[in-house]
């Protein structure tokens, strides 16, 4: 059982894709999938590469022999980390102009930003909500 949350915690962290108001962060989507799949993970689903897009697959394909529970539950877990990842995608978009007008950085390294964004004043209400969403405040 550790294995598994240990892998369903990398799976979390190097999960991709887009954005929406309500996120769900890695640690509780992590802890999810954990208590709903982790041994349907690793009995199904040994050997795929850890991300969101190909474990949703895998456990997709493998519908007729994981759990009642797992069913129920990993479509909306690993769509709620993908949203995640994608809010933090759109951060560099919504904050473009605070991250180079306020906090004196290059769009390109949105992630050095961040710090700055969180705590400047006068950003913008679009730069604002997608920090919130991306779940850095």
């Amino acid at each position: 059982m550790v294995r598994g949350v240990f892998f369903l915690f990398v799976i979390a962290l190097t999960a991709p894709s887009l954005a929406a108001a309500e996120t769900m962060s890695f640690g509780d989507a992590a802890a999810a999938l954990a208590k709903s799949c982790g041994a349907d993970i690793t009995a199904n689903c040994r050997g795929v590469n850890l991300d969101a897009s190909r474990l949703k697959e895998c456990l997709s394909r493998n519908r007729d022999v994981i759990s009642a529970d797992c069913k129920a539950g990993y479509p909306s877990t690993l769509d709620a980390i993908q949203k995640r990842i994608a809010a933090r995608v759109t951060v560099a978009n919504a904050c473009a102009r605070e991250i180079v007008k306020v906090c004196g950085g290059s769009t390109k390294e949105t992630s050095k930003s961040v710090p700055c964004l969180v705590t400047a004043k006068g950003a913008s209400r679009n730069c604002t909500q997608a920090i919130i969403d991306a779940g850095y405040q």
